[in-house]
C-alpha cells in the first residue's frame, strides 16, 4: 500500500518553505502514549493541555510535548512523572537562545508570559542550555502512521549510538517528509531524514552552521521566507548560522517577493511563484487528495548599494 511518504518522495515533492512556523518553542516532557491531538490526549492533564493552548494562541510560542526514544506501550499506564524536563527556544537570527529547566508541576507554565516569550524575551526562565544541540525526531504515529514507523527508528537508532540531545516530539507538520526533524537552538526543520545525515547536520550546529541539503526550512519565518532564506544560502554558499534574515515579505499576482539581508550588509530580492503541487497527492496518511501549495524560486537578485 502506497503511503504519503512514497507519494511524496515519487513525485520528488520539494522540501524548502514546508517546515512549522514558531519563533518561540516551548517543550514539555511527557511520556506514554500520545493520542493525536497530544497536549489533551496523553498523560499530561486534559485541562492542562486546553490552557496551554490557549495561552499560546497568537504570541508566536508553539507548545509541543516530547519524550526520550523507547517503547511507548498503549496499554501501560506509567506511574505518575515526578519531573518533566522543560525546554524554550528562540529562534530569530541573532537573537537565539535555549533554556531549559526541570518542573514537578506542568501547570507552572501557566505562569509564563507567553507573548513576551514569543518576542524573544524568555524572562529568566530556566537556565541557558548548555549540552548539545537537540535534534527532535517527530514519532507521532497517532497523527500518521509514518512518524511513527520512519521517525521512532530513527530515535532510537541515534539515541543507541550515543547521540546526546535527541528526543521524540508530538508534531512537526509535513507528515509526507516522515522522517521529519526540527534542531534546536536555530530552529531549522529536516525531512526525509536518515541518521547519518542527522549527525553531519548536529555537528554542524556544533560548529554554528547551518546544513541545507533535506533543509525544510527555518521554524522563525513564514514559509515564503523559509524557501527565500535557502534560497539565498544556495546562491552564495552561506552557511553560518544567523548570518541570514528575511526582513520583508510581499504578495502580489501569485509572486512572493522577499527581502533577506545579511549581517555584512548585503540584501537579495528573491522571487517565489506560488503554484499548486501536482498532481494531487495526500498531505498524510489516509487523507483526501490535495493540491499543497508550493513555492518555486524565480529568481535570487542582490540589492544595489547592498
Amino acid at each position: 500500500m502506497s503511503t504519503c511518504v512514497t507519494t511524496s518522495r515519487e513525485l520528488d515533492e520539494p522540501l524548502a518553505g514546508t517546515a512549522a512556523t514558531a519563533r518561540t518553542w516551548l517543550l514539555l516532557e511527557q511520556p506514554g502514549p500520545w493520542g493525536a491531538k497530544a497536549l489533551t490526549s496523553s498523560n499530561l492533564d486534559p485541562g492542562l493541555g486546553r490552557a496551554l493552548e490557549a495561552a499560546a494562541q497568537g504570541t508566536g510560542v508553539r507548545i509541543a510535548l516530547i519524550r526520550r526514544p523507547g517503547r511507548h506501550p498503549e496499554a501501560e499506564t506509567p506511574p505518575r512523572q515526578r519531573t518533566h524536563q522543560v525546554y524554550a527556544a528562540h529562534t530569530a537570527p541573532g537573537r537565539t537562545w535555549l533554556r531549559s529547566a526541570v518542573t514537578d508541576d506542568p501547570r507552572r507554565l501557566l505562569d509564563l508570559d507567553f507573548a513576551a516569550l514569543g518576542a524573544g524575551d524568555h524572562g529568566g526562565f530556566g537556565a541557558p542550555h548548555t549540552g548539545a544541540p537537540l535534534a527532535l525526531v517527530c514519532t507521532n504515529g497517532k497523527r500518521d502512521r509514518c512518524c511513527a514507523v520512519l521517525g521512532r527508528p530513527l530515535a532510537a537508532e541515534l539515541a543507541a549510538t550515543g547521540e546526546e540531545g535527541v528526543w521524540e516530539i508530538t508534531h512537526l507538520g509535513g507528515h509526507r517528509f516522515a522522517p521529519t526533524v526540527l534542531v534546536l537552538p536555530h530552529g531549522y526543520a529536516y525531512g526525509r531524514t536518515e541518521a547519518h545525515a542527522v549527525k553531519e547536520i548536529l555537528a554542524a550546529v556544533r560548529a554554528d552552521r547551518v546544513v541545507i541539503e533535506g533543509c525544510r526550512g527555518g521554524s522563525a519565518w513564514e514559509r515564503p521566507g523559509q524557501a527565500a532564506e535557502l534560497a539565498v544560502r544556495r546562491a552564495t554558499g552561506e552557511e553560518a548560522a544567523g548570518a541570514l534574515d528575511v526582513i520583508r515579505t510581499e504578495e502580489t499576482d501569485g509572486h512572493w517577493e522577499v527581502t533577506v539581508a545579511h549581517t555584512d550588509g548585503r540584501r537579495w530580492q528573491v522571487t517565489l511563484a506560488r503554484a499548486a503541487a501536482l498532481p494531487p497527492r495526500p498531505e498524510s496518511c489516509g487523507a483526501a487528495l490535495k493540491t499543497p501549495a508550493r513555492m518555486d524560486v524565480v529568481a535570487v537578485r542582490g540589492l544595489p548599494g547592498a
